[in-house]
């Protein structure tokens, strides 16, 4: 195309949009965004990201409207290209599809192997064991406190003892739990 050639409605507005004319940008989203919706929904194959691919297209517009020369093409060529452009990037940039079997494999196994449940269990018998040290009614404590979560005026109250004995209590029961199983 020549530079004496009559300019379109598009060439205009992306001489406008390159002065920074919001209304122009508005005009030229209203006159071109359903063409261009077709083109990405054409390459990428779905409305979410082509909708997501027009507003990006429309950002470089915005962006690179005082690049485009009217002496070297229709302003809706223009656009087109660069839309193509930006929807074939997107499709390199995709990951590529994995069939089920290999995206099972890299499921990670969150069950405990063989070695790390008999340490758990040799675990459990000396944390057993060491409860087995403490008077019953402080091991009662311990538990109602730390496995059953009950507060320590609970506590007080189930064993008959003034709140500061509960947690006097707690606390040397604690530290010989934590004594014996340092050992």
């Amino acid at each position: 195309m020549n530079a004496a050639a009559p300019r379109t409605e598009t060439c205009l507005l992306l001489e406008r949009i390159a002065q920074q004319d919001r209304a122009a940008f508005r005009s030229l989203y209203h006159e071109a965004g359903p063409k261009l919706m077709g083109v990405l929904l054409r390459i990428l194959g779905t409305r979410s990201e082509a909708e997501d691919a027009l507003q990006e297209v429309f950002t470089r517009v915005w962006l690179r409207a005082g690049r485009f020369d009217p002496s070297r093409g229709v302003g809706m060529t223009w656009l087109v290209a660069l839309t193509r452009n930006h929807a074939i990037d997107r499709l390199r940039a995709r990951k590529p599809e994995q069939n089920d079997d290999d995206a099972a494999a890299l499921i990670p196994d969150t069950a405990p192997r063989a070695e790390t449940r008999l340490i758990a269990k040799g675990e459990a018998r000396r944390v057993s064991d060491c409860f087995d040290t403490l008077e019953p009614a402080r091991a009662a404590a311990v538990r109602g406190a730390y496995l059953d979560g009950l507060s320590y005026e609970a506590l007080a109250v189930r064993h008959s003892i003034p709140l500061n004995t509960m947690r006097t209590w707690l606390r040397r029961s604690l530290l010989k739990l934590k004594e014996c199983l340092e050992q």
